[in-house]
């Protein structure tokens, strides 16, 4: 199950260690791609084609569609990890989630994100501090 928080280092040409535990579930082959509020998401090509299904129904003539398909698939990279399980952060994917060294992984069940640390500690703390109110949010909502 892809759940957790790991803690990694941005080391020498861009490489960052995906955690162990998320290799076992996607394996070495994955697509990072920029995610929302400033991090990254990561997918194994099962979970790709979901996400970009997910994210692109609806109209071509549709201006929110084509946006967020410019965002997802416009932003995104395929990347192998090494033997190590490290792999090469793109330099515009970096600078979009502002990781200069420490940076956090989220196992989000269907996908991980990858956040600088400074950037995860502050969200954190905003749904820290509004969990109730977001917990409302969703019981309202009508899927």
């Amino acid at each position: 199950m892809i759940i957790g928080e790991y803690k990694s280092k941005l080391v020498t040409g861009n490489r960052i260690a995906f955690p162990k535990k998320f290799r076992d579930e996607l394996g070495g082959k994955l697509i990072v791609t920029r995610g929302y509020e400033g991090c990254l998401v990561i997918v194994d090509e099962k979970g790709w084609s979901g996400l970009i299904t997910d994210a692109a129904k609806g109209p071509f003539v549709s201006q929110s569609v084509r946006d967020t398909t410019r965002f997802l698939l416009g932003g995104a990279f395929e990347v192998e990890l090494d033997d190590q399980g490290r792999f090469v952060l793109p330099p515009n994917l970096r600078d979009y989630c502002a990781i200069s060294e420490e940076a956090t992984f989220l196992g989000l069940g269907r996908w991980v994100e990858l956040w600088s640390a400074n950037s995860w500690d502050e969200r954190k703390k905003y749904i820290d501090d509004h969990s109730s109110d977001l917990g409302e949010k969703l019981a309202n909502l009508k899927i």
